[in-house]
């Protein structure tokens, strides 16, 4: 088919949204339009028929419509076509790209049918303005050229030509006074949208992205003039999900609101709040002379925060976490502000709510370093760093070798050996301590069966701890079951331990998952006891095999006869409940003899030995299968 030129429209356009606004609209007015869902028909259609008006979708996200934008103007035939662009409101990166290549407009979502009618018959009318203007002047001027030794003719032609100009300067008068409207109504728009790019849809606070624009010339300011130092100071409010989850995201909203409002009052000329996000905001303070100024600033705020915020019907008492850090540390980016005002926040969080904390080098480099642990942590089970030691637990009356405690531990590559207590209560925080324990079960019991099958007659039990967060894991049951089928495992060499605490605190499931483990054989015991100082009545519904007594008690044996009354009282009610006890922390022979005396089955401690790595453990298993 020949190429021609018509009055439809081109919309190059997937979204079926857009297209049950456009179509009718367009159709109404008398436009035919010429749909293309996808990008590849769009030049072949161009091709084969030059539309009036181009509507064209587009998305950075999705990297859709630039490029093909930028193909049409690569086309000389193309280039007198104008392009309008469909944009979301908030794609200002779109906006900004489909201009600088060449679009005339844009129309952002939701689609308005006013605005679209309009702009699309202003385009077209000026476009078709700019294209006439230029064909009749070339008109008129071959129609000089051919007259130039008539006069007559040639007055006649100046007449016309002067006339048909004050006709086109009428016209244009016209159309560049709608051009100016438009331009204003663009100018008010691009303002509109600068404002929302750089502002908090919420509290009209400046946001994230206004400190991320702002704070370059404020640090290289400070750096350049100890005049010109600043804080930032980071809050954070006390309660706000509780009071948001139990009260609905709209009082949590009008909160916010109220908030934004409070700080801004409670601010000077020279300092601005900005809101991070979520419950979280950045005040600037320019031009301080002292910490004291900053810290005055966070008293300031704590104490308005004391008062009550009134929405709707409620009455909420809402405190603040204040973190601030200085310009004096020598910031180079403001992601490095953000970052140390948010590890002060966080510091004071961690010393109680209403609480501020000033960063320090010193508290800097603890987080610093605590970050630097989790990074190291999550990357430690792929690195294969973590190894495990084994505790012998030997039967008090016997002296004979019953099982060991499996123990993880860490060898850090650069640190070398990081402490269980350093590293395993950072990995409950950070969310892998179930991804650790699965490691120390299927590690614990290999060495089991390679133990069993290499010394049959020696039946050992391997003691594991199990985490509060392993409990909840519905897979728990198959994945110890699948550990014990691989590694040729009996059910029952296998004891989980469980704290105390989280024995008192397991919810219904699982307790069921417990009462699950026990039917398979596996047997369970209850780790650190006494810590809660909980009664064994309270645990006796439990399913539990064996009680394991905290190395405190143990510790105060024989100190006072109140402290060994308590020990004896332990005994008595596990026994009567049908459980077995072990001592752990023993470290002399003294405490040995009271325990054995008090009826204890097994016990371990450093009095029979530290913790063994797999080849001294093993050893010790092959010597205690000779003697």
């Amino acid at each position: 088919m020949d190429r021609t030129t018509s009055s439809t429209i081109l919309l190059i356009d997937s979204d079926p949204s857009d297209l049950q606004i456009v179509l009718p609209i367009l159709s109404s007015a008398g436009y035919g339009v010429t749909v293309v869902t996808h990008e590849s028909g769009a030049i072949e259609s161009l091709l084969q028929e030059l539309p009036v008006l181009i509507l064209l979708q587009v998305s950075s996200v999705q990297e859709q419509g630039l490029s093909l934008c930028r193909t049409i103007r690569e086309f000389t035939e193309f280039q007198a076509i104008p392009v309008i662009f469909i944009v979301e409101a908030d794609d200002t990166d779109s906006i900004v790209k489909g201009i600088s290549l060449g679009a005339v407009d844009y129309l952002t979502r939701p689609l308005d049918s006013q605005t679209l009618l309009r702009q699309v018959q202003f385009h077209i009318r000026l476009n078709a303005f700019m294209f006439n203007t230029q064909e009749q002047t070339e008109l008129l001027t071959k129609e000089v050229k051919g007259c130039v030794h008539i006069e007559s003719q040639l007055l006649k032609l100046l007449l016309e030509l002067e006339r048909r100009v004050e006709e086109r300067n009428s016209q244009l008068s016209i159309v560049l006074n709608e051009l100016q409207r438009t331009q204003q109504e663009l100018l008010a728009r691009e303002q509109k949208l600068r404002h929302t790019t750089f502002h908090d849809a919420l509290t009209g606070l400046p946001n994230r992205r206004w400190l991320m624009e702002y704070l370059p010339a404020l640090i290289q300011s400070a750096n350049q003039n100890p005049r010109n130092h600043f804080a930032a100071l980071s809050i954070d409010l006390d309660r706000f999900k509780t009071i948001n989850d139990s009260l609905g995201h709209i009082v949590g909203d009008e909160l916010l609101r109220n908030v934004a409002l409070r700080l801004q009052a409670s601010l000077s000329p020279m300092s601005t709040v900005a809101r991070l996000g979520g419950d979280e905001f950045i005040v600037l303070m320019e031009q301080i002379e002292s910490i004291q100024d900053a810290i005055a600033l966070a008293q300031q705020i704590q104490i308005q925060f004391q008062l009550p915020f009134q929405i709707n019907d409620y009455e909420i008492f809402m405190g603040a976490s204040v973190g601030i850090t200085l310009s004096i540390i020598g910031y180079q980016s403001p992601v490095e502000v953000l970052r140390d005002a948010g590890i002060a926040m966080s510091q004071a969080k961690q010393a109680g709510h209403g609480c501020y904390q000033v960063l320090t080098p010193e508290r800097k480099a603890r987080a610093i370093a605590r970050l630097q642990l989790e990074t190291d942590l999550r990357q430690a089970v792929e690195r294969q760093e973590f190894y495990l030691e084994y505790q012998p637990i030997y039967g008090l009356a016997t002296g004979e070798l019953k099982g060991f405690e499996a123990l993880v531990r860490w060898q850090h590559p650069s640190r070398g050996r990081v402490a269980p207590t350093e590293f395993i209560p950072t990995a409950e925080e950070i969310g892998i301590i179930d991804r650790v324990g699965i490691w120390v079960l299927k590690e614990a019991t290999r060495q089991l069966s390679h133990w069993q099958q290499e010394f049959p007659n020696i039946p050992l039990v391997m003691h594991v701890n199990l985490s509060a967060k392993q409990l909840k894991q519905r897979e728990l049951v198959q994945q110890i079951e699948a550990f014990c089928t691989e590694m040729r495992l009996s059910h029952n060499s296998l004891k989980l331990e469980i704290t105390e605490s989280c024995f008192l605190e397991s919810s219904s499931e699982e307790i069921n998952l417990l009462h699950q483990l026990r039917d398979k054989g596996i047997r369970l015991c209850i780790d650190d006891f006494g810590i809660g100082y909980s009664s064994l009545g309270r645990l006796q519904n439990f399913p539990m095999d064996t009680v394991k007594v905290d190395r405190s008690f143990v510790k105060r044996l024989g100190k006072s006869s109140r402290e060994t009354e308590i020990v004896h009282t332990i005994v008595n009610l596990a026994h009567n409940l049908g459980l077995d006890l072990v001592a752990e922390g023993i470290e002399t022979a003294e405490q040995l003899q009271t325990l054995q005396q008090l009826g204890y089955e097994q016990g371990q401690g450093y009095y029979f030995s530290r913790p063994l790595n797999s080849h001294l453990a093993t050893q010790l298993v092959m010597s205690s299968a000779f003697n």
